[in-house]
């Protein structure tokens, strides 16, 4: 049935659409009336949402739509009227479903989305426009003359940029996609070194967004005592695997020393045989489609590197708020570009304007993302497999299976700092209860957030690197996986290891 909803089958139409989207309904209405009245009790059943989304994604390559079904589906679930009461379970369905949006765009995550990535968006085109990447690009292309040198650095300047993994990705991405293009690499690779020199790093940098929040969690939980969160966030960073191998395997990708293997393999064979750099589709993501690649009369790489510095040092100032931030540095590049003569005050606003325009399907998508991880919390998807988990486990286990279970969870609901709000509450107490290193099990809830996150297709992660790079987001997914998996591999063999040791 959903390959009559294929992205290749020329004679999709509007019709087989709606067939498709009316039998998920009623089978969905048809399951769901054998199930118990409290979503609480589904159970095993909490994963349906999930297995479909799963499969429509790879049998459609649809992302949108599979998120919107997939969180129709667990809001077809959820709204079944109780016995005993009246209600129609469709008014019931959407005004459930309506509820979940209204909550989902009203929620500080969302609004600081939309702030931080719509306004990074209007950055970066501020940067390309005062012609800021235009002359990094001239100085570096003379650093790097050939396709690895290109890579490894991109692969360093995402080092160097670690305090947000938005502002890596969009920065680094944006900056980089021209030199590698003349190197004739694949948007998919570009996408890879990009997207794994972001959340891996932030994870493990005591100085980053994520070192906050994470922070914040871990006193809120009460195994950091008030005020001492950053020093037991850094306690967990020698044990944060997956960030450490994920960045690790980067360069020796490039070099060599890891061939590029499946799916990124064909990238280059498609690269090789003259076909484009980016991916079908890619346009759709790609913040510079469309724009026409004027050479600015004076460029300077001040123009770049001035506003990454203010946004750097401001976000740090304000305690680590992207936020507070790219205001900041939105103020600064205001005075610094209309001293300099780069452009008009009415420039300015309508460049800022269409970089926010250009964000909007990042947006979207992480909008969407939010929703069916909304749904999912309903119906107690994390909760079933954490608890699912904890039948097998003994100390020596426990961050083993915290990490593989929870990497499957990140993978599905694709919002990594939701997952550690969620986790962590139950993970700490179950720790202390089985006598685990309770250090080595948050570092395994964390790098289960990154590896879940770096290789889902509508994860945040995944969405604004595509963007920032010109490659459709499922290509990325999908060719980074393999590389990802790698070293969530070799994570888990840390892991085991350690907890052998350890507890």
């Amino acid at each position: 049935m959903l390959k009559i909803f294929s992205q290749k089958n020329k004679k999709f139409n509007g019709k087989h659409t709606l067939l498709v989207i009316a039998i998920v309904i009623a089978v969905t209405v048809l399951f769901t009336t054998f199930l118990p009245a409290d979503p609480s009790n589904y159970g095993i059943f909490s994963i349906v949402p999930a297995i479909f989304l799963v499969v429509y994604i790879f049998a459609t390559q649809r992302i949108l739509e599979a998120l919107v079904l997939a969180s129709l589906v667990g809001y077809v679930m959820v709204s079944k009227p109780a016995a005993g009461e009246g209600g129609s379970w469709l008014i019931n369905v959407f005004t459930n479903f309506s509820e979940g949006i209204l909550g989902v765009m009203m929620s500080e995550d969302i609004a600081w989305l939309i702030i931080v990535c719509g306004l990074m968006g209007s950055i970066i085109a501020l940067i390309e426009k005062a012609g800021g990447s235009f002359a990094f690009g001239e100085w570096i292309a003379k650093k790097a003359k050939t396709e690895k040198s290109s890579l490894l650095w991109t692969w360093v300047l995402g080092i160097v940029i670690f305090i947000d993994d938005y502002l890596n990705s969009l920065t680094v991405g944006s900056c980089m996609t021209t030199l590698t293009d003349k190197h004739k690499v694949p948007r998919e690779f570009l996408a890879y070194v990009v997207d794994s020199t972001a959340a891996p790093l932030c994870v493990i940098i005591p100085i980053s967004t994520w070192a906050v929040f994470c922070s914040r969690i871990l006193e809120v939980n009460g195994w950091a005592p008030a005020g001492e969160g950053l020093f037991y966030f850094i306690k967990t960073i020698p044990f944060n695997f997956y960030g450490w191998i994920a960045a690790i395997v980067v360069p020796l990708v490039i070099i060599g020393v890891i061939p590029v293997f499946g799916p990124m393999k064909e990238a280059f064979h498609r690269v090789a045989q003259g076909g484009p750099l980016a991916p079908p589709g890619s346009e759709k993501f790609d913040i510079k489609a469309g724009k026409n690649n004027i050479v600015p009369t004076h460029p300077k790489m001040f123009n770049l590197f001035g506003p990454i510095g203010v946004l750097i040092a401001s976000t740090i100032f304000f305690g680590c708020e992207m936020s507070m931030g790219v205001i900041c540095t939105l103020g600064f590049m205001f005075v610094s570009y209309m001293w300099q003569g780069v452009m008009t005050a009415e420039e300015f606003t309508d460049v800022a304007l269409e970089g926010l325009k250009n964000m909007i399907m990042p947006l979207m998508l992480m909008v969407l993302a939010f929703l069916f991880a909304d749904v999912n919390d309903q119906i107690h998807f994390t909760y079933y497999i954490i608890t699912s988990a904890t039948k097998v486990m003994t100390p020596e286990l426990m961050p083993l299976i915290i990490f593989i279970a929870l990497a499957i969870t990140e993978f599905i609901t694709g919002t990594n700092w939701g997952m550690y709000i969620i986790a962590l509450p139950i993970v700490i107490p179950l720790a202390a209860t089985l006598g685990a290193d309770t250090t080595l099990c948050v570092s395994a809830v964390l790098s289960a957030g990154v590896f879940g996150s770096h290789i889902c297709f509508y994860s945040d992660a995944t969405v604004i690197t595509s963007s920032a790079t010109g490659c459709n987001n499922f290509d990325h997914a999908i060719t980074q996986a393999p590389f990802g998996l790698l070293a969530a591999a070799l994570s888990a063999v840390c892991f085991l290891v350690a907890g052998f040791i350890m507890c």
